[in-house]
This record gives structure tokens, C-alpha cells and sequence, in this order.
């Protein structure tokens, strides 16, 4: 029997990529989102391939995460591989100007939500003394950049909690790490900007970024590794970009 991924975030940009990466390649696949008809349709895409179970829940409703996870069916109870992919990023306003409900949607989600998935996944494999955690971090969880403030703050938490995951669960044998990417073109701007698509397409307009599939690509690699090896913390940027304010634009 394959190995079995349990992907937060599955219905957009890095967490559907994985999805697929994974299932061309074997890995079982449990689909979480808060958008049903796009887990629906993905299922129905991947589950040619290999085994296919969707969860539709927000990460920010502990009650909601922990019966979801208690939900699960015998042929899906074994979680090898968690990929807590699920985030977002709102405003990009000066800390003096930000909206508090922009700046609970960023902490509930990307820290949180992260941090109540875990919980329910951990026990079983703590049980096995096995299991691998990718955290998907950001290079704003590296640096600081201007009206970024609390969404580096809360990919900083999730530096942060990979750390600290990796030390916690050594005793475990659980394999603990966190791809860190800069500029990847998904909806990502769209729901930072709120919809204002224009705005969203200049950020990737004069260079090429990286690709959600670029991403996928090293997740797979990553779990994909001998047992004895854990990539701990990866950092990865489009060639055009050095920093999260340096990037060579050509425009």
C-alpha cells in the first residue's frame, strides 16, 4: 500500500500542484479546503490515479479540524506525510493603517491553523514513531519588508513552530522541515489585494516567478528522501528574485 498526504490548502496554486505531483506519482491523498466544489472536482480528476478522500473544513475552527480528522475512513486513517500548505496574506497597509480583521485572518490561518492540524494528526504519529510535517513557510518568515509586518510576523511563527516541531518530535523519529518560497505566481496576490486584479498581475509582471508546479516539485523531493535524511529548512526564489524587496524586474 502507497504512502497516504494529508495537504491543508488543496484547492488553490502549491497545495493542488502537490496534489497532483503526488498522485502522478503514487501518493494517496487527502484533499482539505474550504471550497467543496473544487475538492470535488479535483477528486474526481486525481482519484483515476490513486486514492482520493476530501475534507471540506476551515483551519481556523479547531471543532472543525478535529472532527474532520476523526471522520476519516480506515483506508485513509494512516497519515505518513502532513502538508500544512494552508495561508494567506491580507493587505499590504503600514501598521498604523492595518485592519484588525485582515491582521486575525492572517494569524488565525497561517499560525493557528497550522498549529490545530497538527494537534490532530500528531498523536497517530507519534503512536507509529513515524511521520513527515512539511510546514509551508515564506521568505517572510526570513525577513521583514515595508506593510508586511503582520504577515511576516505570522510566517516568522511559522519558522518559528517548524523549529520548535523538529526538536518536540525528534524522540518520535517524525521527520520535520519547511519550504520557504519567495515569489510564486498563484491567487495568492488576488486575495492580499482583495480582488483588485490588476494590481495582483504587476507583482509578476517584468520577471518570471516560480511556478506552484516549481514548488510541488520540491515537496516531492523532499518526502521523497531516504528516511535517515530530513531537510530541515529550504529557502527557494525565482533567479530574478534576492530578497523580498530586490527583484530584477525587466520593464
Amino acid at each position: 500500500m502507497g504512502k497516504t498526504a494529508f495537504i491543508t490548502g488543496a484547492t488553490s496554486g502549491i497545495g493542488k500542484a502537490t496534489a497532483t505531483y503526488f498522485a502522478n506519482n503514487g501518493i494517496n491523498l487527502i484533499l482539505c479546503g474550504r471550497r467543496d466544489n473544487r475538492l470535488k472536482s479535483l477528486q474526481e480528476e486525481l482519484s483515476r490515479k490513486v486514492k482520493v478522500h476530501t475534507l471540506c473544513f476551515d483551519v481556523r475552527d479547531k471543532e472543525s479540524v478535529k472532527n474532520a480528522v476523526a471522520s476519516l475512513p480506515d483506508a485513509f486513517s494512516k497519515i505518513d506525510i502532513l502538508i500544512n500548505n494552508a495561508g494567506n496574506a491580507h493587505g499590504l497597509d503600514p501598521i498604523e493603517e492595518g485592519s484588525l480583521d485582515d491582521w486575525d485572518a492572517m494569524m488565525d490561518i497561517n499560525v493557528k491553523g497550522l498549529l490545530y492540524v497538527s494537534k490532530a494528526i500528531l498523536p497517530q504519529m507519534i503512536e507509529r514513531k513515524e511521520g513527515h510535517i512539511i510546514n509551508i513557510g515564506s521568505t517572510a518568515g526570513k525577513e521583514v519588508y515595508p506593510k508586511g509586518n503582520v504577515y511576516c510576523a505570522s510566517k516568522h511563527a511559522v519558522d518559528a513552530i517548524n523549529q520548535g516541531m523538529r526538536i518536540d518530535l525528534n524522540q518520535y523519529g517524525i521527520r520535520v522541515g519547511a519550504v520557504n518560497p519567495g515569489l510564486v505566481e498563484t491567487e495568492f496576490s488576488n486575495v492580499r489585494f482583495k480582488g483588485d486584479e490588476e494590481r495582483a498581475h504587476n507583482v509578476y509582471k517584468g520577471f518570471q516567478p516560480l511556478t506552484p508546479e516549481d514548488i510541488a516539485d520540491i515537496i516531492h523531493f523532499v518526502v521523497t528522501r531516504p528516511y535517515h535524511v530530513n531537510i530541515a529548512d529550504l529557502v527557494v526564489m525565482p533567479t530574478a528574485q534576492a530578497s523580498s524587496t530586490i527583484v530584477n524586474k525587466q520593464v
